[in-house]
């Protein structure tokens, strides 16, 4: 039977991978689009336009990977260069024709009222992106109170400083709406962590049942990829060339067809976890500490959590997230044993090791291909990977290098 996914699944797929980011807070995304939604509510927009706002404010960060560029998000309420995340998220989503409508709004929504107002811009996209400005600054100037319970005590002073950019940053009729919906209560008490997902919830189930093929689903982890390896100057390019060294290996052991472009898919998106990962520690030039090590030990599963979620990706889900497992029991984050452990995860893991001893690391220079295959007969001996995959290695290393380097 064809693969189809649910698009929303897959929009709320990204969502909760952006939402990483934010490392202890992951979730900035959904916030804003309960925000916004509340606001577009006030406002009498149609059940469409509030659908098509929930995508767009779900993805409006779709172009942030980094952790220092979040937390310029979260800190500050406009600042030089903040249109850049949004430039970045407009080029990935562009060219995906299920989502190319809403890469307009998420390419504007850092853009000021005022300067929409007197450019050529769609009016509907600029009512839209305004929006999800609006309810991306509310939800920046709320975040210090979600913690401790105190954010019902600071609603007119975040009353008070949205109406300041009323008419400058922000269409004076949304400020409007804002400021009617935040009289009530349960406005902001939607926002506390253990709501959000009912609401979310209550979105999916609300809106339109859209399925995308396995063509569409190899060009979203395409996307996502580009996402991940975003992340570091270090990893560019690298789950983009796990994707074709595990294509590579599994098409040579006879796996083909839909199973095939599935393993693609899940080395696409073996890393998507990493987005939660400090900026810092992924980019240490220094040997990791025990503690830094633990929190590297997070990705894997989170990769697991939120791909599993997708009805239809659950064995990709599995194999993504086994990238760090060993035959021996030795790896993370299941301590699979090498009875438990798929032909298609082994062909990952040995996938993303040749890919990343292939690229520069700050603690290394790029391996040859020689000193790559001495490291895996190593990994090897120590029960680490599957010997039959290293010995494909060993015979098309060249293919293997070519794979690894997209050349």
């Amino acid at each position: 039977m064809a693969l189809h996914i649910d698009l929303r699944q897959l929009v709320l797929l990204i969502a909760r991978a952006v939402d990483l980011v934010g490392v202890d807070d992951v979730l900035h995304g959904r916030r804003v689009a309960v925000l916004a939604i509340e606001c577009a509510r006030r406002l009498g927009w149609s059940e469409a336009e509030q659908q098509l706002l929930f995508d767009a404010a779900l993805l409006h960060d779709a172009g942030v990977s980094s952790t220092r560029v979040h937390r310029l998000l979260v800190n500050e309420l406009d600042w030089a260069g903040a249109g850049l995340h949004c430039e970045r998220g407009y080029e990935l989503l562009k060219d995906f024709a299920p989502l190319a409508q809403i890469a307009s709004i998420v390419r504007y929504h850092h853009t000021h009222w005022q300067d929409l107002q007197q450019s050529n811009i769609d009016p509907d996209i600029a009512r839209f992106a305004n929006l999800i400005y609006l309810a991306d600054r509310i939800d920046v100037s709320a975040t210090p109170y979600y913690t401790d319970n105190s954010l019902l005590l600071h609603v007119p002073e975040i009353c008070a400083r949205m109406n300041r950019y009323r008419g400058t940053f922000f269409s004076p009729e949304l400020v409007d709406a804002f400021l009617a919906a935040a009289q009530a209560e349960a406005f902001w008490l939607i926002l506390d962590s253990d709501f959000i997902p009912y609401f979310v919830s209550d979105m999916v189930q609300a809106g339109s049942k859209e399925q995308i093929d396995l063509i569409d689903l190899k060009q979203l982890a395409v996307i996502i990829a580009e996402i991940v390896d975003a992340k570091s100057h270090f990893t560019c390019e690298h789950s983009l060339g796990v994707g074709r060294v595990a294509r590579y290996i599994a098409a040579e052991f006879g796996i083909s067809g839909e199973r095939l472009d599935r393993v693609e898919v899940a080395a696409l998106l073996h890393d998507i976890g990493k987005l939660q990962i400090p900026d810092a520690v992924l980019e240490s030039p220094l040997r990791l500490t025990p503690f830094e090590r633990a929190v590297m030990k997070k990705h894997s599963f989170a990769t697991y959590q939120i791909l599993k979620r997708v009805i239809g990706l659950e064995e990709v889900a599995l194999w993504a997230s086994q990238h760090h497992e060993s035959l021996d029991g030795g790896g993370y984050p299941f301590r699979t044993l090498a009875d438990e452990l798929p032909l298609e995860s082994r062909i990952i893991k040995v996938a993303d090791v040749y890919q990343a001893l292939s690229q520069n690391r700050p603690y290394r220079q790029p391996l040859p291909p020689a000193e790559i295959l001495q490291l895996l007969r190593q990994m090897e001996h120590s029960f680490e990977i599957d010997p039959k995959l290293v010995d494909f290695v060993a015979s098309h290393l060249d293919g293997c290098q070519r794979a690894a380097l997209g050349s």
